[in-house]
């Protein structure tokens, strides 16, 4: 299963792709590593969210894992961050993922991650995103186990 991590800040969602087969993680090579929100508007929006859609489509992606943020207090998300991700929800067919941070704690703390973030050849600042798919991978992989014994 391939995925892309979604980490939102600002005006920009930074991505990672992570894909796991038969056990194996592997990180594809990605033409961007976030993409930015230039304009506000419906059109800059609807030319983010197209942008997106083919990066999705481009990579094959299975779902799409966006770490969820705070509505309110003082590390809330900013309205242009819930409009992005209102823009990537709103891709047909795709799925998509709002994953806690509370449900990733819990999932990095049951499968540690085997290489340190260093080694992975990704960009300090996508270490956010990174962590959000390998979480929600290993979840989706060991909840599937566990229902097949």
């Amino acid at each position: 299963m391939k995925v892309c991590g979604v980490d939102l800040k600002g005006n920009e969602a930074i991505v990672s792709l992570v894909s796991l087969a038969d056990g194996l993680f592997h990180l594809p090579d990605c033409r961007t590593r976030r993409l930015t929100l230039a304009d506000t508007s419906a059109k800059g929006l609807k030319s983010f969210q197209s942008t997106f859609a083919k990066l999705v489509e481009d990579y094959k992606i299975d779902a799409v894992i966006i770490r969820q943020r705070q509505s309110k207090g003082k590390f809330a998300g900013s309205a242009i961050g819930f409009k992005l991700e209102a823009a990537i929800e709103l891709i047909e067919g795709l799925q998509v993922v709002v994953f806690s941070p509370t449900d990733i704690k819990e999932s990095l703390r049951r499968n540690l991650l085997a290489v340190p973030f260093s080694d992975t050849g990704l960009k300090q600042f996508q270490e956010t995103a990174f962590t959000t798919a390998y979480a929600w991978l290993m979840k989706n992989e060991y909840a599937s186990q566990e229902s097949d014994e």
